[in-house]
């Protein structure tokens, strides 16, 4: 099975938006949790504070769950865009470790449906 890009970063919205109600029902139960607890834990996970290294493809599920904490949401095609940039290599990674813009990928805008050359192979 393969999977492109859009369709990973579509899983990792999905995964994002299941923690982010998880931690709407313990901030409900107890006040105060996501700024207290979750925000310091979070950032240090996602490597927030970090920009003198590139971005980390272990780090990136952090960073999503962190765009679903803010009030937009997250980006599907900048998500989609960052992933492209990281699954090409270290090289195209971008060095600002907050969640800046990567290098366009013109596979993320307007893809055919078919297998692309960012298609990850799951078998």
């Amino acid at each position: 099975m393969n999977l492109t890009t859009q369709q990973l970063a579509e899983i990792l919205i999905g995964i994002a938006r299941s923690q982010q109600a998880l931690i709407e029902a313990i901030e409900s139960m107890k006040a105060g949790f996501k700024g207290t607890y979750l925000a310091p834990a979070l950032d240090s996970v996602a490597k927030i504070r970090a920009t003198g290294r590139p971005l980390q493809l272990q780090e990136f599920p952090a960073r999503v769950l962190l765009q679903c904490q803010g009030r937009a949401g997250p980006n599907v095609a900048q998500i989609v865009r960052d992933l492209d940039a990281l699954l090409a290599g270290p090289q195209a990674a971008s060095p600002a470790a907050a969640p800046a813009p990567a290098p366009p990928a013109a596979a993320a805008a307007g893809a055919p449906a078919g297998k692309s050359d960012t298609d990850l192979d799951m078998t």
